[in-house]
């Protein structure tokens, strides 16, 4: 692998001094009957998680992670890689070892082949082995609170689909590492964590989709930003952060080199889904036509996280809590009255604490608010910007300069089926991939969102 240790021009090393430390949790301290369990079934438990001691962990462990990769660039190779990292990448290179020994069945199904069951069910047989190999004897004890995290990072294999809560699900594996500090909070080895490990967690995530045509998890079809994932838009945000060189509307203008996640992501839907950009993509697309500056992009993405997943039900009421995630909500009676931290709100690093980490817990300065669907997202402008100078310049939305985003009619499907829908036939015109979207149509129309997650 090609490395670069080194961020890009004109930027120093990111630093994650102005954020606090991550907490340590000592493995005799952990209650065997604290282990993890689904406790999310209400929308009242999804506000009662966000008071939790767990939740604020996270937040905090996102929002280092983003802030060691700014200004990194891809392939990443630090000189001295660490070796737990090492360790957990071996272990993704096992699981993904087991694809070519578990070939998919030649079964008509168009979504979920059946073979993805039996590398889950080979999966479940096998993690506790496999986290034995991973920690040192000293944390074997902490298996039973590693362990549910780990099962639930690939996908449902009762659905046979996968999501971003299965993405968040591989986050909190990685949480309760460095908690328990087999991952030490280092900003270089944060740093590997998000160019290394989670690079390799999300190329096996890919393989296992196309290989075993697994369906998205509670698609928002065209009004989502993107149908299995999230977390690589805020990592790639972050990477592209603080430098000038490469506008937000460069990713209108493919092939995209891949020397970021956010890059690579965009990438991997073009690779998986047929048609123009603004249709299969809007959310994308709008913010591309919409904010001129990545800071922008990034804070608006991490609201959009905390909102769009992390306060969905059918998202997270599958990630097990409790144990090293502590489960301490407060009494659902005092809920409607308790201030809801944000742990998600970002800004570039200052010496003022994190929001989360204060004794008392603040609101949102400026709360995320869901889009109605076909409307820009809260964090674009309603002008589409042009770029800094020496770029192409793209073509307003609708007939004019204001016009809002209009929606594709249907959204193209999972994309995971791509490779299965034959081609349209051509019919003597072509429309450029990022041109401007069709004509609204005479009737409008709805889809149900929140779908498959249930």
């Amino acid at each position: 692998m090609a490395t670069n240790s080194s961020p890009s021009p004109g930027l120093s090393l990111p630093s994650t001094s102005a954020l606090p430390p991550l907490r340590r949790i000592d493995v005799s301290s952990l209650n065997p009957a604290d282990t993890p369990v689904l406790r999310i079934k209400t929308d009242e438990d999804v506000e009662a998680w966000k008071q939790t001691r767990g939740y604020q962990d996270y937040g905090l462990f996102l929002r280092r992670l983003a802030e060691s990769v700014v200004g990194c660039s891809l392939p990443y190779g630090d000189p001295e890689p660490d070796p737990a990292a090492v360790a957990v990448i071996a272990m993704l290179d096992k699981l993904d070892k087991w694809i070519d020994e578990i070939p998919p069945l030649p079964t008509p199904q168009r979504f979920g082949n059946l073979a993805f069951r039996t590398w889950g069910k080979r999966l479940g047989e096998e993690s506790t082995a496999l986290l034995k190999e991973l920690l040192p004897s000293s944390l074997h004890t902490a298996l039973p609170f590693i362990e549910p995290y780990l099962l639930t990072s690939f996908g449902s294999f009762t659905r046979m689909d996968y999501g971003t809560g299965h993405e968040t699900s591989f986050a909190l594996f990685l949480l309760c590492l460095t908690l328990l500090r087999f991952l030490e909070p280092e900003p270089r080895i944060e740093r590997q964590l998000v160019l290394n490990v989670f690079v390799r967690y999300l190329r096996l995530c890919w393989r296992l989709q196309d290989v075993y045509k697994l369906e998205p998890a509670g698609s928002h079809g065209v009004w989502g930003l993107d149908d299995y994932s999230f977390l690589s838009y805020i990592f790639g945000s972050a990477q592209l952060r603080d430098q000038k060189e490469i506008p937000v509307n460069a990713i209108l203008q493919p092939p995209l080199p891949s020397t970021n996640l956010y890059f690579l992501s965009i990438t991997r839907i073009h690779e998986v889904k047929s048609g123009p950009f603004h249709e299969h993509s809007s959310q994308l697309y709008s913010i591309a036509t919409g904010v001129q500056h990545w800071s922008k992009v990034h804070t608006g993405l991490f609201k959009m996280y905390e909102a769009e997943v992390l306060g969905k039900r059918v998202v997270v009421q599958h990630i097990p809590l409790g144990g090293l995630l502590e489960w301490d909500a407060p009494q659902r009676h005092a809920l409607s009255t308790a201030p809801t931290p944000a742990p998600f709100t970002t800004s570039a690093p200052s010496a003022t604490p994190a929001p989360w980490a204060t004794a008392a817990p603040l609101t949102m300065s400026t709360p995320y608010t869901a889009p109605s669907r076909g409307s820009p997202l809260p964090f674009t402008s309603s002008v589409a910007h042009t770029g800094h100078p020496g770029t192409a310049r793209y073509p307003q939305r609708g007939p004019g300069a204001n016009a809002p985003l209009i929606p594709a009619r249907m959204p193209l499907g999972p994309t995971a089926s791509t490779a299965l829908r034959p081609l349209p036939k051509s019919s003597g015109t072509s429309t450029p991939v990022n041109g401007p979207p069709p004509p609204p149509p005479q009737s409008s129309h709805s889809k149900s969102g929140a779908g498959g997650e249930e």
